[in-house]
């Protein structure tokens, strides 16, 4: 029997399911309009098997959001750009014959601006589209980069095109308001720029890669050059007023949350400050950046850029403090039982599923740090037979009052003939099952099933293959104890997400190199397999993803295969020890709420009474003006680079220091973040040394050799550059990314065969998209059985961000349906969701 999957594409907002909305038990196909790779892509019918779904009543739109995606679902990408152009002519046009006005001079230039874009961006994602159905997993799944990038190009000029619609229609008001509608313009303008220079640079791809193939394949001085050219673009306009256009409506105020939390904890991460005090500092920080996006998208690019891999760290692990990891389980599903345990490192042997009277041995972990206790999470929502045993309370690590989960019941439910054991995500390098605990419960719930996951050593400081190892072993273990964890172990799935996506195919991969029994499938929801750095499609747009910026890819990548050092450890911060490190804790958090509110009791005061006298605006009126409004007074830069609009933090407190009279609070960031250690790797580039450049280089056309990799780009086409300057990572050889338990894509037929049934659920906007679908393929071809299901319109991580809305609960729940049909395949019962 077929299994349909659920991928609803560009519903009308009034519709019963937005676009990428997932039916929770029914999975309809959907079809094009039109022949494959015609430019012109009709409205998709939505169909379940041979009905047609029907609609709610019309509903009032929301937000301009849903009104840019209405125009979405009812245009075509030729229809979209003639209508644009047609709008921008006209705006252009009435501004032009306001006057000699500065505002209408630069309304009418930013129209100018609109309307050039759409007609260079149109065909080449003609192009694109032309031939993206050629890079699909099937018919049924049409989803890889090139799609998601025309997509993503579409949602912005679907924006645009709200805009200028507004703009045209209250153009003459009164209440119309012109600095807002102008920087909304400018903000959408500039990443439509940018998307273009990605679009361009998809073709280049397009033309170097084998005939299917999605990963970069051209010569080595030519990718060198492509890659570095890449990372010089201009990224800030992507997390301003744009920051995540691409992505469902419901997902933007989060988005918008979590920037303005990023750029504030970037203040404080140099001072030695952890936990509840960083957060208390940036309640009184992060003002200035909730009102000006043009400065938090500036400052966004230059902590991504600039930060190393332990910022990503500490920050990440913001929810693992027991404050937020409390809030967010008292909205989660009640389980009965929720242990951490702690393996001891001890060899045991395992039978060979070749011949059970023979055994291996399953040695504990020993890469870098020597034998340690592995610690797991078992998770179980019914209390089962084995689970409060005394041989299992002897493995229980405290952890605090909330340890043990443990209600008393009558009796005790049965051991489950199921068991999943997950691996979670992080990059690598950050949090553990108590980050992912919520959405595990629900699973648990949902499943009927124990659940235990693992707590791997994290990088830097345990680089590959440390975790591999730690994973390996707590699956054998898991497997051997199976009785302790209320399961019989009858069927078995491994579940990961992102990382952990990564570490489900390698254990399996060891598992079956070591001869012991695999799992009967594995669910990995958006996982990285290929870690070797090269470029993609879906790659490309790491470049405006606000949760996978293209600098922390490389972080992350970089640390695991162990291009980052540890940290120094503070000597201080060691002498305190654990209650030390809390009371200082205790002490900085009431000490940055008294100074913070003073400071903004202050400032407010300051700027409400004091006037400037030489024309009698406010002090801080350099400060609050918006960044956007600033770099239009300015000519722009000859080499495409940004003016003031891509001005660093510190730089904008000098202009402003310079402009006034009293000192400007901006100055103190740049201050206090300190030097900053950049990465060692850039995940898109290729290890080469000076020497095999410069042979490559030498056999580049002269054509190329003159233009490089600017020859990408038609005449006249200037890409924004960054003002930050390209990312400072040298080329870092390290041919451990080529392993295949670090990168499962570039694993031989021979060990793929190995693997079990898997199912992956992906994003369709994901930069790590093309690592889904070329691992699906590779499988397929070699007649392995894969599923492969895309969400549409959600970033990658939803499954931490389940509670969040709709949207991602019904893709959550699709990850459900994936683990329940590796439990019960077609023909056999499945497992009843607790009660």
């Amino acid at each position: 029997m077929r299994v349909f999957w659920a991928r609803v594409p560009a519903l009308a907002p009034h519709s019963l399911c937005g676009r990428g909305q997932l039916l929770p038990s029914v999975f309809p196909t959907w079809e094009m309009v039109g022949a494959p790779g015609s430019q012109v892509s009709g409205t998709p019918e939505r169909i379940v098997g041979k009905k047609f779904i029907s609609c709610c009543p019309k509903r009032k739109l929301r937000s301009e959001s849903e009104k840019a995606l209405q125009l979405i679902h009812n245009m075509d990408l030729r229809t979209m750009t003639q209508s644009l152009v047609t709008l921008a002519e006209d705006n252009m046009a009435f501004f032009s014959s306001q006057g000699p006005g500065e505002t209408a001079r630069r309304l009418s230039s930013v129209f100018a601006g609109v309307r050039e874009q759409a007609l260079g961006l149109e065909p080449a994602l003609g192009r694109l589209l032309g031939v993206a159905h050629l890079f699909d997993l099937d018919a049924e799944t049409p989803a890889n980069g090139y799609r998601s990038l025309v997509h993503t190009a579409r949602c912005c000029m679907a924006h645009l095109l709200h805009k200028s619609r507004y703009v045209a229609s209250n153009r003459r008001s009164i209440f119309f308001r012109t600095s807002h509608n102008l920087a909304e313009l400018e903000a959408y303008l500039a990443a439509l720029t940018q998307l273009r220079a990605l679009t361009y640079y998809a073709q280049r791809l397009l033309a170097t890669n084998r005939p299917g193939g999605l990963f970069f394949e051209g010569d080595e001085g030519l990718t060198t050059d492509f890659l570095r050219e890449y990372v010089t673009l201009h990224k800030g306009c992507f997390y301003g007023r744009c920051l995540g256009f691409q992505f469902t409506p419901a997902i933007r105020p989060f988005l918008q949350t979590l920037s303005i939390g990023l750029v504030s904890f970037g203040e404080h991460y140099k001072r030695n400050e952890t936990g509840l005090s960083v957060a208390a500092s940036s309640l009184f920080t992060g003002g200035r950046f909730a009102i000006d996006p043009e400065l938090r998208g500036a400052e966004f690019e230059r902590i991504t850029q600039n930060l190393d891999v332990h910022f990503w760290k500490a920050f990440w692990n913001i929810t693992e403090i027991e404050v937020l990891s409390s809030l967010a389980n008292m909205a989660s599903a009640t389980v009965r039982v929720s242990r951490l345990l702690s393996l001891p490192p001890e060899a045991f042997e395992m039978p060979l599923t070749t011949d059970p009277k023979l055994t291996v041995t399953i040695p504990p972990p020993l890469a870098h740090m020597g034998p340690a206790p592995v610690l797991v999470r078992l998770i179980s929502y019914d209390l089962r037979e084995g689970q409060d045993s005394e041989e299992l309370s002897s493995l229980v690590k405290s952890e605090g009052p909330r340890t043990l989960e443990l209600w008393p019941r009558p009796q005790q439910a049965p051991r489950s003939r199921y068991l999943v054991v997950h691996i979670h995500g992080g990059g690598f390098v950050a949090q553990t099952s108590k980050s992912h605990e919520p959405y595990l419960k629900t699973w648990a719930q949902e499943l009927g099933v124990p659940i235990l996951s693992i707590d791997y050593s994290l990088a830097p400081e345990a680089p590959f293959p440390r975790a591999l190892e730690e994973c390996f072993y707590a699956y054998c273990w898991a497997i051997k104890n199976c009785a302790l964890l209320g399961s019989t172990g009858e069927r078995i799935c491994l579940a990961g997400d992102s990382a952990g996506g990564n570490l489900c195919f390698t254990v399996s991969l060891r598992a079956a190199a070591y001869g012991v029994r695999v799992p009967d499938g594995i669910m990995a929801a958006y996982p990285a397999t290929m870690l070797q750095p090269t470029a993609s499609p879906s790659r490309l747009l790491s470049l405006m993803d606000p949760l996978l910026p293209l600098s922390v890819l490389s972080k992350c990548v970089s640390a695991y295969a162990g291009g980052e050092t540890e940290e120094p450890s503070n000597s201080d911060q060691k002498a305190l020890g654990m209650m030390g490190l809390v009371q200082r804790d205790t002490a900085l958090l009431f000490r940055d709420l008294r100074l913070g509110a003073s400071s903004w009791l202050n400032s407010f005061l300051e700027l409400s009474g004091r006037k400037s006298p030489r024309d009698s605006v406010p002090i801080a009126e350099s400060m609050r003006r918006s960044v956007s409004e600033a770099a239009l007074d300015q000519p722009e830069d000859p080499q495409g680079t940004d003016s003031l609009k891509n001005l660093t933090l510190h730089d904008l407190s000098l202009k402003s220091s310079s402009e006034t009279s009293g000192t400007s609070e901006l100055s103190l960031s740049a201050e206090t973040l300190g030097p900053s250690k950049s990465s060692d790797v850039n995940f898109l580039l290729r290890c080469e040394d000076t020497s095999e450049e410069a042979e490559a280089q030498d056999e580049l056309s002269p054509e190329d050799r003159g233009r490089g990799i600017r020859a990408t780009f038609p005449k006249g086409f200037r890409p924004r550059r960054s003002s930050q300057g390209p990312t400072q990572m040298p080329i870092y050889s390290s041919p451990i990314a080529k392993n295949p338990f670090m990168s499962p894509l570039l694993a031989p037929e021979s060990m793929l065969q190995t693997l079990p049934p898997v199912h992956i659920v992906a994003c369709a906007l994901d930069p790590m998209l093309d690592d889904s679908v070329m691992f699906a393929r590779r499988l397929r071809s070699l007649g392995k059985p894969v599923t492969l299901r895309v969400v549409e319109d959600l970033p990658h991580g939803f499954l931490s961000l389940a509670a969040l809305c709709r949207e991602t609960r019904q893709a959550a729940a699709l990850c459900v349906e994936r683990i329940r049909l590796v439990l019960t395949p077609p023909g056999t019962t499945a497992p009843a969701a607790a009660v």
